[in-house]
């Protein structure tokens, strides 16, 4: 069981520094967090982008540049694309986004030719370390599947279970949020849920243990789920956290950052490698967390 965010870099240490590319590179928070993880020993960077700003800002923060591999292309979009092209051919195991936007990003990672497809959905998972669980939490999806229907939402599913597999937990606890612990047909995420549990108890979604519908309460205490009369292996315990549509966890995702007191981690699951893909929003903390969390994949 991996209880801190900290347990990743110890994974990622152990393994050896992985290969990491960053696309658009010539951002200081990005360039900031690439540092501390190149002086903790767990990543070995290619950078594209500007070279010059890469230069500049890396002088500026005290990251020795002759260490690294900088691919001069200051335009994104052609930056984007080099640097999946790169990370192909040099074998490396991680992607970066750097000063470029989401769909720019994306776009080159999902090219059906020279991409990094490897299913047909992509999603976003967090891990969160909060003073408030006994071990680290994962959400999903708060960033990419606006409305996932029930085929989305078991691929989104199968991405977090991935990502834990991958951190060496072989039968992660699934938690399907909802906003009440029974089936109510005029609630979409009710039925979702059951229909998920239904699957997993049948052997259509496998390497998981998954509950739903279950409220926030009965997922994170035990005590509550007891108190309903709810009897689960999931509730109190679980590993990820469904969420019914982007609305809820986005909503839940910086909710714990803000004000629950929570550090967190975040990739995107789903292509042929993790992809580190931060918020400016996010503390430095956690952007390196993210790296950690990328690179402590198997």
């Amino acid at each position: 069981m991996i209880k801190t965010l900290n347990d990743l870099i110890k994974i990622s240490q152990k393994q050896g520094a992985k290969k990491i590319v960053v696309a658009a590179a010539g951002d200081l928070h990005v360039l900031e967090a690439l540092k501390a993880a190149i002086e903790l020993k767990i990543v070995q960077a290619i950078l594209v982008g500007d070279k010059k700003e890469i230069e500049k800002i890396s002088e500026s923060i005290g990251l020795d540049v002759n260490g690294l591999t900088i691919v001069d292309e200051p335009d994104v979009v052609m930056a984007s694309q080099k640097a999946v092209s790169i990370l192909k051919k040099e074998k490396a195991e991680v992607l970066m986004k750097g000063l470029v936007s989401t769909g720019v990003l994306l776009k080159a990672v999902l090219d059906k030719e020279k991409g990094l497809r490897k299913k047909s959905l992509l999603s976003h998972v967090a891990f969160f370390e909060s003073p408030y669980y006994h071990k680290l939490l994962c959400i999903t999806d708060a960033a990419m599947n606006i409305d996932p229907n029930l085929e989305e939402k078991v691929a989104i599913v199968q991405n977090a279970v991935e990502a834990y597999h991958k951190l060496g937990v072989e039968n992660p606890k699934v938690a399907i949020l909802a906003a009440v612990e029974t089936v109510n047909p005029k609630m979409e995420a009710t039925v979702h849920a059951a229909l998920l549990t239904q699957m997993n108890k049948r052997n259509q979604i496998v390497n998981c243990e998954i509950d739903g519908p279950l409220a926030l309460d009965n997922i994170i205490s035990k005590s509550a789920a007891e108190h309903k009369g709810i009897a689960s292996n999931v509730a109190g315990n679980a590993d990820i956290v469904l969420a019914p549509d982007i609305n809820v966890g986005n909503v839940f995702y910086k909710s714990l950052n803000f004000m629950g007191g929570a550090v967190s981690a975040a990739v995107i699951m789903g292509a042929q490698v993790p992809i580190v893909l931060t918020s400016r929003s996010d503390s430095e903390e956690s952007k390196l967390m993210s790296i950690a969390l990328a690179t402590a994949m198997k």
